[in-house]
């Protein structure tokens, strides 16, 4: 449950820096959460967004959005099955399953990656770099419908080292999407800034607001299928992620007039007709390669992973219309024949 609250700058508040003000007068817990608030667009001056570093005047009416203050107790461990493809005293590397939370949230208290993670490591063995206690490990997140391969650090360092790895653009993050429509070029480029929905703050979108985000996605088509009665055709295309904004490929590829196959939520451009989800209850999104530097070692270490089931069949449905694969689809494949399915 969240709410709208506000707050009349004083005099000794100007000049001040937004998110430096909401931490210092209370509002929110820490600073790096009062970023987060104003980058998703739950924070108003004047009844305006404006970035994180806008600075704030006296008599300026700031609105925010809180949580409702949940009272849960210590975070607790859970066993849940984890896919773990690689561990060490620093860091896991696993792939995780549809239907799995990264972390603890309003509608989700509990059952998530985070409790699995304090079931198999310990609290006192995973890093806290987010700040707060219900993010312990997290370096990264996937949504919640999306499945594969993603990071989770045990110690602070190598926490901190990987979430700068991200930000530096040196983790190669690859993920594997089915989406509608044959695009007729081999590769393409995203560039264009996220935030939340004007009316639908649930949702994110493409706009042109102070609190938007930087978003840059690339994407190569591995593979296109013909156009059948009830639908306008595929392609498979790999896509990189250059920044990590909420739901970033989802939402920028239906910016792109091409959403996600069994897409739920950004899909104003895709087939009415329900068969062209090709039975997926789930947008076709797998986090199918993880490549980056150790941050302890310095070895570089790379991870692919297959497509799990539901995926699969939905790609097999289109097997006799295919095209045929590009020259980068052979490659994507060709990595794809040794790699292990998800187990989860």
């Amino acid at each position: 449950m969240s709410r709208m609250l506000s707050y009349v700058a004083a005099p000794d508040d100007a000049g001040q820096r937004l998110d430096a003000l909401l931490a210092a007068r209370g509002l929110y817990p820490s600073r790096s959460a009062a970023a987060r608030a104003v980058d998703d667009g739950l924070v108003f001056v004047n009844g305006a967004e404006v970035a994180k570093k806008h600075p704030v005047a006296p008599g300026d009416t700031i609105v925010y959005q809180v949580e409702e203050p949940v009272e849960p107790g210590p975070l607790r461990g859970q066993p849940i099955d984890l896919d773990i493809r690689f561990e060490d005293e620093d860091l896991i590397v696993l792939s995780k399953q549809v239907g799995l939370v990264c972390h603890p949230s309003v509608d989700h208290d509990d059952g998530t990656l985070v409790n699995a993670l304090v079931h198999h490591c310990g609290a006192a063995n995973l890093c806290n770099v987010q700040g707060e206690d219900d993010r312990l490990g997290i370096v990264h997140r996937l949504d919640r419908d999306t499945s594969g391969l993603m990071l989770a650090a045990k110690t602070d360092e190598a926490g901190y080292a990987l979430m700068e790895d991200i930000r530096a653009r040196a983790v190669d993050r690859r993920y594997l999407a089915l989406v509608h429509g044959v695009i007729p070029h081999d590769t393409g480029m995203v560039d264009a800034p996220i935030a939340r929905a004007e009316k639908e703050r649930t949702r994110m979108a493409v706009r042109d607001v102070p609190s938007a985000r930087d978003a840059v996605t690339t994407f190569r088509v591995l593979e296109r299928f013909e156009h059948g009665p009830r639908d306008d055709g595929y392609s498979l295309i790999d896509c990189k992620l250059f920044t990590g904004r909420t739901h970033q490929i989802r939402v920028h590829m239906e910016y792109a007039k091409h959403p996600l196959a069994g897409e739920p939520v950004y899909r104003s451009r895709a087939p009415k007709d329900p068969a062209a989800d090709l039975g997926l209850e789930r947008q076709f999104l797998h986090s199918f390669q993880l490549a980056f530097t150790h941050p302890a070692t310095g070895e570089e270490l790379s991870f692919a992973d297959n497509l799990p089931a539901d995926l699969q069949a939905a790609l097999d449905s289109l097997a006799d219309r295919s095209r045929g694969r590009t020259e980068a689809g052979e490659e994507v494949f060709e990595l794809l024949r040794d790699a292990p399915r998800p187990r989860l």
